[in-house]
């Protein structure tokens, strides 16, 4: 059953995979690479890996969408002729989304019968009643919690560096300007106004 299950989400896996490369549609692609994500995300499943499985699957699978509106914002995509457009990817939506049924289907069922393939032999010796998520999760937040708060940065600085590259000046639409408003005192951001009584503000 675990030979089945890997041989068939490592294909799933490679055809996704050249699917998504030689795809013409953006939207078809990034739904092909969604497929790909997810099919190794259950062969990390099989190995017993769940935490490298949950975290493809909330890292990478989460940015394909962010990175979605990047390539979206950098082309100028008419957002109306994409909405328009809406109901024909629908039938290829519908089919990743029963792949990806199946598959979260068939991996339960292979792991709830057979178990993970890393549960049978393990190189290193762990306390009992600790899953691999908790073990790795103690190990990243005691000795390479450093790393990990550098490896967060880099990330923010990617994401910062998006925003600016995507960040256009259009006519007529105001823009705040951050410097003047963390650089502003108390005499350019407020005005006193002596009013006499019986009158009102004009303007």
């Amino acid at each position: 059953m675990q030979a089945i299950a890997f041989y068939l989400l490592a294909f799933v896996t490679l055809a996704a995979g050249l699917l998504v490369v030689s795809a013409r549609n953006p939207v078809h692609s990034v739904l092909f690479l969604i497929t790909a994500f997810f099919s190794a995300a259950g062969l990390f499943v099989l190995l017993g890996a769940e935490f490298l499985a949950m975290l493809l699957i909330v890292v990478y699978v989460g940015a394909v969408a962010v990175l979605f509106l990047f390539v979206v914002m950098m082309l100028d995509v008419d957002f109306e002729e994409l909405r328009k457009g809406f109901a024909q990817y629908l039938p290829i939506g519908g089919l990743v989304a029963g792949v990806l049924t199946l598959e979260m289907i068939f991996v339960a069922a292979t792991v709830a019968t057979n178990g993970a393939a890393g549960k049978n032999a393990q190189p290193l010796a762990s306390p009992e009643g600790v899953s691999n998520t908790e073990a790795i999760g103690r190990v990243l937040y005691t000795d390479y919690a450093f790393f990990f708060q550098l490896a967060g940065m880099v990330l923010l600085v990617a994401m910062i560096g998006a925003i600016v590259l995507t960040l256009r000046h259009k006519p007529g639409v105001r823009r705040q300007n951050i410097g003047d408003q963390v650089a502003r005192s108390p005499k350019t951001g407020m005005e006193l106004v002596q009013i006499k009584p019986g009158e009102g503000i004009s303007e």
